[in-house]
């Protein structure tokens, strides 16, 4: 039986070291697949930890997969890393606290674990081009018998949903023209990009109330005496579920072919970030979190149910392998994420503090699977079963 005192005190004896690299990460703040210091960092610190490392996974420069293997067979545990900040405004989504958390519940379970092996996966980019979405497409996870990460957050919420998500650029070609000697001799990209706001517009009473379709107008034209020749939007398309998203992408790029026949344009389309699918919460998994914060003093009615915040490209992890992702509290007030709020209250001492919280949490939860083969069942099952 793995004893999860003896992980507690592992993860505590470490404590100090895991708050210096997550500071360390949070006043280097490095944009999607530009996180080098961080990745370095991250790596350094597992392989001091004695797991074998794999840097560059996939080809992509800042991620990376660290394992411990006991030799014996038995349950494969996946911790995920996400280390990319905000432009601007940093770690405004508490990656810093992610990362270690992650690899705080991989050391405290490497100090216990008698058979079966653990992995970190390090995940650039999760704010755009998420790396688990390759990762994911690759077969990475497709051995793992659970993943866990954690969120920081205003409060304890148990892990929920999250919407599938497809990001599309749509980019009109036109001709230009002097606006006021010869406008008729134009072609107005532009108006094609206002067409398509509007047909997304008129679209939205015939979608189904978990659907988010918003984007900007990233180019309308030169100056406003100049017909624009060219003009271009961003469009993110999101739903409860991936089969749908698919309906809805579909629906508005005939919206974007419907407005440059009426143009005149040429139409160009690309998908300009990764699409995520949705988060398939394995709620046996998730119970068995909630039931740890419980047993270290967590009262029930401190743990709320979400819905969900947006897309993440935990998603794409979840169709391969059960996992959750749990919300931990680390400040009182209501703080919202992607706020510079929340990113000065994620450098706190109690923040580093429940960081530490979190990774027991993830440890305790980890440990429980490995002890319990019936926990372990139900969670296989329950897996097949949302993927059949």
């Amino acid at each position: 039986m793995l004893n999860k005192p003896t992980i507690f005190e592992e993860i505590d004896r470490h404590s100090e070291g895991f708050k210096a690299i997550s500071r360390s990460i949070f006043a280097n703040p490095e944009l999607g697949h530009e996180e080098f210091k961080a990745s370095a960092a991250l790596c350094a610190e597992l392989e001091r930890q004695g797991f074998s490392v794999e840097r560059g996974t996939l080809g992509l420069a800042t991620a990376f997969i660290a394992t411990y293997d006991t030799g014996k067979p038995g349950p494969v545990a996946a911790f995920l890393c996400e280390y990319d900040a905000l432009p601007e405004i940093g770690h405004a989504c508490g990656h810093h606290l992610i990362c270690m958390m992650s690899i705080g519940a991989a050391v405290g379970l490497k100090s216990v674990l008698e058979a079966g092996s653990i992995r970190v996966y390090g995940t650039p980019a999760e704010e755009t081009k998420g790396a688990k979405v390759p990762m994911a497409e690759a077969g990475l996870f497709d051995d793992c018998d659970f993943a866990l990460m954690a969120h920081p957050y205003h409060t304890f919420e148990k892990s929920g949903e999250s919407l599938a998500m497809d990001a599309v650029q749509f980019e009109f070609t036109g001709a230009a023209a002097h606006a006021a000697a010869s406008p008729y001799e134009g072609i107005n990209a532009l108006d094609a990009v206002i067409q398509l706001f509007n047909s997304v517009n008129a679209l939205r009473q015939q979608t189904r109330s978990d659907t988010r379709i918003h984007g900007i107008i990233d180019n309308g034209g030169k100056a406003p005496n100049i017909i624009p020749d060219y003009a271009s939007a961003k469009f993110y398309i999101r739903s409860a579920s991936r089969t749908y998203t698919n309906e809805l992408t579909a629906k508005v790029l005939r919206c974007a072919e419907g407005a440059a026949l009426q143009t005149g344009c040429e139409l160009r389309t690309n998908n300009y970030e990764l699409s995520y699918d949705e988060l398939r919460t394995n709620e046996a998994l998730s119970e068995q979190f909630s039931a740890n914060l419980i047993a270290a003093g967590i009262q029930v009615g401190e743990i709320q149910i979400g819905k969900d915040h947006g897309s993440v490209d935990l998603g794409n992890v979840s169709t391969h392998c059960p996992a959750i992702h749990p919300y931990v509290k680390i400040v009182e007030e209501r703080l919202l994420l992607h706020t510079e709020g929340f990113r000065d209250a994620a450098i706190t001492e109690r923040a580093l503090e429940r960081m530490i919280f979190g990774a027991k949490m993830l440890a305790a939860t980890a440990a429980d699977v490995y002890n319990d083969p019936a926990l372990l069942a139900r969670i296989r099952a329950e897996f097949e079963q949302q993927t059949n």
